[in-house]
């Protein structure tokens, strides 16, 4: 049975620990600058994430606002308009703490419908927009992640290091081919298990069988030029991703894309308008799930023992059952 390391108090005081480090070594290496952000935007902004393209966003009516208002899902879109509103230079970026509802999330101990990530963008130029920029910026963040790692095992030396500075990189379809029988969670598994570390990249497009190794907004990646960073957890045997990234459309690849999506009616908003006219900044970004760093780096086995949320009875119980904690 699952014994955890740390106790209940100080897995709170932990948690802090993690995310202020994480936090402040994160803006350092990537040249970043905290800036605050929409917890909602207008339903017609055309701003809000739409992950895949299935999950409703949380949406509500006030008597002070004459259209609907959306609980962000993400702020892929709204960073990038940030950039420019703000007038960040090159090579410079901003980073907020992004809470948000996902209401079509199937809770389980990995997903909650309650999110809380570092959102990440900064302006690159045209000469950055490729596989190897993307994998410096992938490297930089995973050799973050093990100096914080580090420094909180020193805190609380029962812990285990899950996390190695060292990344093994891959493609969607080369991952198909090396895994064809498996499913890509599967596939993802199965590579974690023996490198750890592992960025699997360009995801959006069909692969050889026809089907995506996942599921990818039209309308903020590049789906040539983007990925998942994932961390293997010993305990649970399984690939956690922490990360979502990726070098944004431009307008070749989002024209491309929505096409593809049976979607061009979005180039109608304004937001959509600006990069087709080349109005906004060329960027990276990205989103750091807080809740998952500090599962990996507590040795927690349920994103409920680091993360406040609602959790259905049987959720519950088959936490209780394994020996985890949630608050």
């Amino acid at each position: 049975m699952y014994n955890p390391k740390l106790d209940l108090m100080t897995t709170e005081i932990a948690i802090k620990k993690v995310k202020d480090l994480f936090e402040k070594e994160l803006a350092y290496a990537l040249n970043l600058t905290r800036v605050s952000a929409p917890l909602f935007v207008y339903s017609d902004s055309g701003l809000n994430d739409n992950l895949n393209g299935v999950e409703r966003p949380v949406s509500f009516d006030s008597p002070s606002y004459d259209k609907n208002i959306e609980i962000v899902q993400s702020l892929a879109k709204w960073k990038r308009m940030a950039l420019a509103h703000y007038n960040f230079k090159p090579n410079t970026g901003l980073y907020t703490d992004m809470n948000a509802i996902r209401r079509d999330e199937k809770p389980d101990h990995l997903h909650s419908i309650y999110v809380d990530q570092w959102d990440w963008e900064k302006i690159i130029d045209k000469s950055m927009r490729n596989l190897d920029f993307l994998k410096q910026i992938v490297k930089t963040i995973v050799h973050t992640l093990h100096l914080v790692q580090k420094e909180i095992k020193s805190s609380y030396p029962a812990l285990d290091e899950y996390v190695n500075d060292d990344v093994y990189f891959i493609t969607s379809s080369d991952l198909e081919t090396k895994y064809p029988d498996l499913t890509p969670k599967e596939r993802e598994n199965e590579l974690a298990r023996k490198h750890h570390v592992i960025f699997v990249s360009q995801i959006g497009w069909p692969l050889k069988s026809g089907i995506p190794h996942d599921g990818r907004a039209a309308d903020y990646d590049d789906w040539l030029l983007n990925g998942d960073l994932l961390v293997y957890h010993p305990i649970l045997d399984e690939a956690v991703e922490i990360s979502s990234m990726g070098i944004r459309v431009d307008n070749q690849s989002l024209y491309k894309q929505l096409e593809y999506k049976n979607n061009l009616k979005k180039l109608d908003f304004d937001y959509h308008k600006a990069i087709m006219s080349n109005k906004l900044p060329l960027t990276i970004g990205g989103g750091i799930g807080q809740s998952r760093i500090c599962m990996l780096l507590l040795n927690k086995i349920h994103i409920g023992e680091v993360q406040a949320s609602l959790w259905p009875n049987n959720e519950i119980k088959k936490a209780k059952e394994k020996g985890a904690i949630l608050l």
